[in-house]
């Protein structure tokens, strides 16, 4: 239940409001002296949702000099607690300084109950709203410090769902378990595996990458197991895997879902037990890699579909991290495009604007080479929309006839008298439809 604290002098004000209050379910606390109301307030301060106080307590007194003192203490020691004033004190400007100040409200005695109690919800609805918000930003703000203390390899984000993907990376990495990163082409994934690989145990030993889908199916397995010499045409000499080149550190294969079946059953064989042999050859080698895995593909369905193995999957499946894609995660558009700009350019609001419309379908990888154009092709320091070289947005489709009388008054009457709404359902925007409105002599609701 909400509380409020009840500063006045006056036993049936206190006695008044403590009834009304009750009735809609808010407790009170009463005080009769300044002095009293800061002790009650600090010794309750963990339930006090909100401060009513009178102006003046000295009989006789109207000059409000009290109440401003009282009003200035509860501000310095509760900056954020809603105070609202309540007194026959009418001097106006003074109470507009109080409001400036940060007084939630001022009412004046006799009071109105609708007002007041409708008053009092509202800023008991806001100050919890406030509280919950204030509990998130500081999870947030927490949870970013401790972010702050890993070796982020320069990642730049601001969208709390790119926070909640790096904040898991950093927590799986010094677990020895594989990893697989799952999002679109374009996202970032390789960054993310590279913060698995800073802050895991393995972080001094090396990083390697192979992307599965850029090689032909018949070389994918001689770059990651090696090759004797012989083994395929070509291969003049024995050359290392990725496996071996691997060994201590991570491995990190990009497109897994492109690997193909015989390279499925052999990566299988070297997850279970660490060996493998080169193509041409007979002698088996022991390595310890930590395998972090990425796909844009679905692998369940390739699993349905016969074309992955469903025990390599769950294998590589150990920990999922799902990436998403840029356009879900708004909040990292504008840094990141402020970070590949690079400094010396700045974006013109025009340019922010488009770049938050554009749906992002290369990713993060579209946008780096957008940023890229834009820098070279900006004649100054400001980038504007032109600079970017994004596609125009598609024009709003035109209604397919000019809507009369009749289709407009049952436009606004559907819509309940919000021309807004109305203007939505005939294809038209506001200010098209007020001006059909203006010229068919239809009354604005």
């Amino acid at each position: 239940m909400p509380t409020v604290l009840i500063i006045d002098d006056n036993a049936a004000i206190t006695m008044a409001l403590e009834v009304l209050f009750s009735l809609h379910d808010i407790a009170a606390l009463k005080a009769a002296a300044p002095d009293e109301g800061l002790a009650l307030l600090e010794r309750h301060a963990s339930v006090v949702d909100l401060v009513i106080q009178d102006m003046n307590f000295t009989a006789d007194t109207t000059s409000g000099e009290e109440g401003v003192a009282l009003f200035q203490a509860i501000r310095r020691r509760h900056p954020d607690l809603p105070v609202i004033l309540l007194t026959a004190w009418t001097h106006l400007d003074a109470a507009v300084d109080l409001i400036k100040a940060g007084a939630a409200d001022y009412l004046a005695k006799p009071w109105n109950d609708q007002r007041l109690i409708a008053t009092v919800k509202n800023l008991l609805e806001l100050g919890q709203a406030n509280r919950v918000l204030g509990q998130r930003l500081q999870g947030e703000l927490r949870q970013r410090r401790e972010l702050e203390q890993h070796d982020l390899r320069g990642m730049v984000w601001q969208d709390p769902a790119t926070e909640r993907v790096i904040h898991l990376a950093c927590q799986v990495a010094r677990a020895d378990v594989p990893v697989l990163i799952s999002g679109p082409n374009g996202t970032g994934k390789e960054r993310i595996a590279e913060i698995i690989q800073a802050n895991s145990a393995v972080r001094d030993g090396p990083f390697v990458v192979l992307n599965c889908g850029a090689l032909p199916a018949e070389l994918i397995e001689a770059e990651l197991f090696g090759a004797d010499a012989g083994a395929y045409t070509g291969a003049s000499k024995a050359r290392e895997g990725k496996f071996e080149a691997a060994d201590g550190g991570t491995l990190f294969l990009d497109e897994i879902g492109n690997l193909p079946l015989a390279g499925q059953m052999k990566l299988l064989r070297v997850l279970e037990t660490g060996r493998f042999e080169r193509l041409g050859s007979n002698r088996e080698r022991q390595v310890q890699v930590r395998i972090v895995s990425a796909t844009n593909a679905d692998l369940p369905a390739m699993i349905r579909a016969g074309t992955f193995r469903e025990d390599l999957y769950y294998r590589l499946n150990v920990i999922e991290l799902k990436l998403p894609a840029l356009a879900s995660r708004p909040g990292d558009i504008l840094p990141l495009a402020r970070y590949f700009l690079g400094a010396g350019k700045v974006l013109r609001p025009d340019a922010e604007a488009a770049l938050l419309a554009h749906p992002w379908p290369g990713n993060v990888r579209e946008l780096k080479n957008v940023m890229a154009r834009a820098r070279l092709l900006s004649a100054g320091a400001d980038v504007g929309v032109a600079d970017l070289g994004l596609p125009a947005a598609a024009a709003p489709a035109l209604p397919d006839a000019e809507p009369d009388r009749d289709a407009i008054s049952l436009a606004l009457t559907r819509a309940n008298g919000v021309v807004a709404q109305a203007a939505a359902d005939l294809g038209l925007s506001r200010q098209a439809l007020y001006r059909r409105m203006e010229r068919l002599g239809i009354a604005r609701p």
